[in-house]
């Protein structure tokens, strides 16, 4: 399920800023910037400053094989979020912690686990 309307446009602007090597410079988004940014990833919410979604699995294989690969999208993008295995439930944050506070990458690495083709079931 893929959440952004025109999703490999918008990754692709994003990677080509990623491409820059803009890392050292992170920059926390302004209020404005995150509510637009948000209603592009719609599934998703704000919960303590980070992107918040918690999904259900079928069962706990399922949900390990889900984890791996949000694993997948991490690495590439060299963006690691947190998440939490409850059994056949997982919950994702994502933020940048270099600057405690929302990036573009954080929502690039949302929308990419939106686009994963897996079946799964928003709760």
């Amino acid at each position: 399920m893929i959440c952004f309307a025109n999703f490999a446009e918008h990754i692709k602007d994003f990677k080509i800023k990623m491409n820059t090597n803009e890392r050292k410079g992170w920059m926390e988004l302004e209020k404005s910037k995150i509510d637009e940014l948000l209603k592009r990833i719609p599934t998703w919410t704000l919960k303590n400053g980070h992107l918040y979604k918690k999904f259900k699995l079928k069962n706990f294989v399922d949900a390990m094989r889900f984890i791996n690969s949000v694993a997948d999208i991490a690495e590439q993008e060299q963006h690691h979020p947190d998440f939490f295995v409850h059994y056949n439930k997982v919950e994702i944050e994502i933020w940048t912690h270099v600057i405690n506070g929302l990036s573009e990458n954080d929502f690039i690495v949302a929308a990419k686990i939106d686009g994963l083709q897996y079946p799964y079931v928003q709760i």
